[in-house]
């Protein structure tokens, strides 16, 4: 069986090798590497192959999905936990296999939003390239403690969850934001309504889902509830914010740093090496013009650790499919 692998860089191919190698019952699979990303042009790369393996940014909206049907695709393996680019509906009607790896090392994220804050905050970007031209001033440099500061988690999954655990090492006081109840954070912080986290954090980070519900959740009146001079990082989906308004609340020192590890257009740009052409992303260009923004590319789940486990739960879901058994990671589960 062949299985079309899209938007593959050397790290997917290398982790996708070594855990096909460690599963005796997947030695007659071919994995097809394409570097290209899954688009409505591109669908025509699966054509032969049974499955296709898809990550955050592939296009998996009802053409594709139709067009796949129609090359005789079977089923999508998404190596990633968020499905937002995924017409359900559409995958479900064509009776598709859909399974993805809802968690792969939280820790992993969270870390990553750790290392936003503290370089915000203590202007480590900045001071580097300060030293290495020789220059060892402070001015423009201060930071804050950490240590008695509230923290505002929308999401208190497995993500936020980790992340509070960090937090609540640094001496923070920890507020949550999410329709779910999570009782291992209730051990952490207390729950209160997004007004409330926004009034009362310095820092408010993201982890929730994106879905038609949470869309632009962060928008001008959103900006406009939370603290003066409070950091916004965002290490989930890009369409969580509306980025034109956070320009505006950043212009407007509402906020007083941004850390993003996604961004909405990132399709366009990430996992690709542009250093070389012109980004005509006159958005993105805007937010990389202020010295308190970072923006890193969606490497927040770029650790050994969590690409083994993407790579192994992936093989997993791909043994269930083989072998016609429940897959607690399916997206689509058939009435018995």
């Amino acid at each position: 069986m062949k299985i079309a692998v899209f938007s593959t860089q050397p790290y997917d191919q290398r982790f996708l090798d070594e855990a096909l190698h460690n599963h005796s019952k997947l030695q007659k699979i071919e994995l097809v590497y394409q570097q290209a990303g899954l688009t409505e042009q591109t669908a025509s790369l699966a054509q032969g192959c049974e499955l296709v393996c898809a990550f955050v940014n592939d296009q998996l909206d009802a053409p594709v999905l139709e067009r796949l049907s129609q090359y005789g695709v079977k089923g999508i393996l998404l190596r990633c936990a968020g499905f937002n680019n995924l017409d359900l509906a559409t995958a479900q009607r064509l009776k598709l296999f859909v399974a993805r790896v809802p968690a792969y090392s939280p820790e992993a994220v969270a870390e990553h939003t750790i290392a936003l804050v503290m370089t915000l905050n203590r202007h480590i970007h900045r001071a580097y390239n300060r030293v290495r031209e020789g220059n060892f001033r402070l001015d423009g440099l201060l930071g804050f403690n950490l240590y008695g500061k509230t923290v505002g988690l929308v999401g208190t999954g497995q993500i936020g969850l980790a992340t509070a655990r960090i937090f609540k090492g640094f001496g923070c006081r920890v507020l949550g934001c999410d329709p779910y109840t999570n009782p291992a954070f209730l051990t952490l912080g207390h729950y209160v309504e997004l007004d409330q986290l926004l009034a009362e954090s310095d820092i408010v980070s993201l982890h929730c889902p994106l879905n038609e519900q949470s869309k632009h959740l962060v928008n001008a009146q959103r900006l406009a509830q939370m603290k003066p001079g409070a950091m916004l990082v965002n290490t989930s989906r890009g369409g969580l914010i509306d980025t034109k308004a956070v320009i505006d609340a950043l212009k407007s020192r509402q906020i007083s740093a941004l850390g993003i590890d996604v961004y909405e257009q990132e399709s366009q740009l990430f996992f690709q090496d542009r250093s070389a052409e012109h980004i005509d992303d006159e958005v993105f260009l805007r937010l990389m013009t202020f010295p308190n923004v970072i923006v890193t590319g969606h490497q927040g789940f770029f650790t050994l650790e969590a690409l083994r486990e993407i790579s192994e739960v992936t093989l997993h879901n791909l043994e269930c499919y083989l072998e016609g058994t429940p897959c607690a990671n399916a997206l689509i589960v058939e009435a018995e």
